[in-house]
């Protein structure tokens, strides 16, 4: 049985588990987190961020130590604690000395030291006259000097107390988080002729952690209080894993299945390329992947309310334009996270855009240009019960103009069910089965299928066999009898609705970026002709899920294509294929869609790797930057044993598909390497 026929077969027991739950260029210096912070007259606040400094009370000018469970300030400078600042967000600050050990509250009076990083370690920091108030982010209260210890008062109640200095020093413990493991200056990225070079990911899941409820996700791409909180699993895995069903299943291929739930600094069973619920796009390993040659991320924004529902935990609301709202607020908390890591706002190397402006900006800085989309089943509220919408022309406008304030340019109108927009491209096999209950779960109606009117199809339905996914089965109301369909091929009966050809045009008057990912091939192909009717350009198959005949179509339109990055021959295979059918008329790149977060297992380790295996350390297909085998915690991950277990391993990636292209690999490179480009002309012609 091949990988993907057993993560089918994992996803529809993992589906079933859940019911049953329910029921080339100049180089651009860029500041590093760890280098010293500027001249602090000139960024007072920010520029502390990653330093090392003791901290003096101006009241009593004596220096702040660590004395048994707290804090004193009653020491000269020789003796004070050495405090390295983790910048825990624009402003705010976590105090971490050389044992480990934080300045923390008890979220009352008493300051206190703690092993743990948690909300209580978090302090915002302010400047005033060339003195330092903080105060504790949770709960507003003071950090001051009373009887010679510090302690917590009101705001304003001590003001003389409340004041303190902070002067460099030696000593200090580095704060933990991954390592990059890549030397060298990240590339400009921009040719003499203002080209963008560099890699394209047009479809990854960063703000998964907040889907599903948020309770089915385990980690975070960041957390203010860093990677020991960022990186844990899911609480109800329990000490083991035996109780993460929804995991082992899926990764494990049985519900029975323990694995250990440590995250740092061990890591010892996850993040690994089949756990489908471990995070595995931590800030650190995306910042690998730019320095590897990344120049574009597409961030999807993703939800599912029908699985939301079937999961029996839940943080967040279940609604997919809720869990759509939270993940945009999320992406931009980790934007000012990792500007507060290199000194202020604007400084990192992670810059959301909305504009291919914007875009040649970031790459001429030589940063990381982060796109934002959206996939989710009921974009806008549009779903169906029975076949009566349940949304209006008026809706989808008031949604176009909302997450295009958002900063949201790549739409998919319809994902795993069919909506109100129009009907979805099925799934295979028992999957399909499964999420064809899905969708009469989310809408009311199995999937109905007719003879394909074209030469595209949609993947071949099996009938729903009861047996195989008893669990979904039993959940059918009484009187509801599964579908049985003819031989295939199939086409779903459902194509562009007229609420799904309105979209369609609102985002062309908008000059966003139709992605036809998902579609029917009924609805795929009208939103084709809708789009050469207009000569409209803003068009792409972002992670190969569309038939292949409307490949063609998309390159003769002047559109944008990028293949899963499922497996490795699988992607090579497709580049050759879909190569040869690029147009002339336009720059040609190619670009993957890696699917990462998105219950889609990463590629694997190449069954000859032992015997022609990547070679560490390499150097970047610019030259620029050289690679070796990234280290997280005690961990340390290898393409040729752990396959891309988690997001750093994207270079290596690349790399390694050089090696499977063989002597097409330069080739394989190079179009990947004008991905970036190809994409960003794609959205000018849109755009203007």
């Amino acid at each position: 049985m091949t990988t993907l026929r057993r993560t089918r077969r994992r996803l529809v027991q993992a589906l079933s588990v859940s019911l049953a739950l329910a029921t080339s260029s100049v180089g651009v210096a860029l500041a590093q987190p760890s280098d010293p912070p500027e001249a602090l007259a000139g960024n007072p606040v920010y520029g502390l961020a990653n330093g090392c400094y003791a901290l003096r009370s101006e009241q009593t000018g004596n220096f702040v130590r660590r004395a048994d469970d707290g804090y004193r300030a009653d020491v000269a400078e020789p003796e004070a604690e050495p405090f390295r600042l983790h910048a825990a967000q624009l402003g705010r600050f976590m105090f971490y000395g050389p044992g480990g050990d934080l300045l923390a509250h008890d979220d009352t009076r008493a300051v206190v030291s703690t092993r743990d990083a948690v909300a209580t370690t978090d302090w915002t920091v302010t400047h005033t006259d060339g003195t330092y108030g903080i105060t504790a982010t949770a709960n507003g209260s003071q950090l001051s000097i009373a009887d010679g210890a510090l302690a917590l008062t009101d705001p304003g109640a001590n003001p003389a107390g409340g004041r303190f200095t902070v002067s460099p020093t030696g000593g200090c413990a580095d704060f933990p988080d991954a390592e990059v493991n890549a030397t060298g200056t990240p590339s400009a990225a921009t040719g003499p002729n203002g080209e963008v070079r560099g890699f394209i990911d047009n479809h990854v899941h960063l703000d998964a952690s907040e889907f599903m409820g948020g309770n089915v996700h385990c980690g975070k791409p960041f957390d203010p209080q860093g990677i020991t909180a960022a990186l844990q699993d899911c609480p109800d895995h329990g000490s083991d894993g035996m109780p993460a069903l929804l995991e082992n299943v899926l990764s494990h291929g049985s519900p029975f299945t323990e694995h250990d739930t440590t995250g740092w600094p061990t890591f010892a069973d996850w993040p690994a390329n089949d756990s489908m619920t471990h995070e595995q796009t931590y800030y650190k390993w995306v910042e690998r992947a730019w320095r590897g040659g990344l120049r574009i991320f597409t961030d999807m924004f993703v939800a599912n309310r029908v699985l939301c529902e079937m999961y029996p935990t839940k943080r967040n609301s279940c609604d997919e334009m809720d869990t759509v709202r939270i993940q945009a607020v999320q992406v931009r908390e980790l934007q000012d996270y990792i500007d507060a890591q290199y000194g202020g706002p604007g400084r990192g190397w992670f810059r959301i855009v909305s504009s291919p402006e914007q875009v040649r900006q970031v790459a001429a800085e030589g940063k990381l240009a982060v796109t934002l989309g959206i996939e989710v089943s009921e974009l806008f509220g549009c779903t169906l019960r029975g076949d009566v919408p349940q949304c209006t022309a008026e809706d989808i406008d008031r949604g176009l103009d909302e997450v295009y304030a958002m900063g949201v340019r790549q739409l998919i109108l319809t994902h795993k069910f069919d909506n109100a927009l129009g009907g979805t491209r099925f799934d295979p096999g028992t999957t399909g089965m499964a999420i064809n209950m899905g969708n009469f779960l989310g809408t009311g109606r199995f999937w109905q299928v007719e003879p394909c009117q074209g030469e595209a199809t949609d993947k071949t339905l099996e009938s729903i066999a009861p047996a195989e996914i008893a669990d979904l089965s039993a959940s059918l109301p009484l009187g509801i009898a599964a579908p049985t369909y003819p031989d295939g091929p199939h086409c779903n009966i459902r194509g562009l609705s007229d609420l799904g050809e309105h979209a369609v045009r609102g985002m062309m008057s908008r000059g966003m970026i139709v992605d036809i990912d998902h579609m029917s091939a009924k609805a795929s192909d009208a939103t084709l002709n809708l789009l050469e009717a207009a000569r409209y350009s803003g068009v792409v198959s972002s992670h190969g899920w569309t038939d292949e005949t409307n490949v063609p179509r998309i390159y003769a339109l002047g559109g944008f294509v990028s293949q899963y990055a499922g497996t490795l021959p699988g992607f090579v295979e497709t580049w050759h294929e879909t190569r040869a059918q690029r147009s002339d008329n336009y720059y040609f790149g190619f670009g993957f869609g890696a699917d990462t977060n998105g219950f889609a297992p990463q590629v694997a380790p190449r069954e000859d790797a032992a015997e022609n295996p990547l070679r560490y350390p390499f150097t970047t297909f610019d030259g620029g930057t050289v690679m070796d085998r990234q280290r997280t915690g005690d961990r340390v991950f290898d393409i040729n044993t752990d396959g891309v277990a988690q997001y750093g391993l994207i270079p290596d990636w690349i790399a390694d598909a050089r090696l499977v292209a063989g002597a097409d690999g330069d080739q394989l490179v190079e179009d990947l390497s004008r991905g970036a480009e190809a994409y960003l002309q794609m959205w000018e012609r849109v755009a203007r």
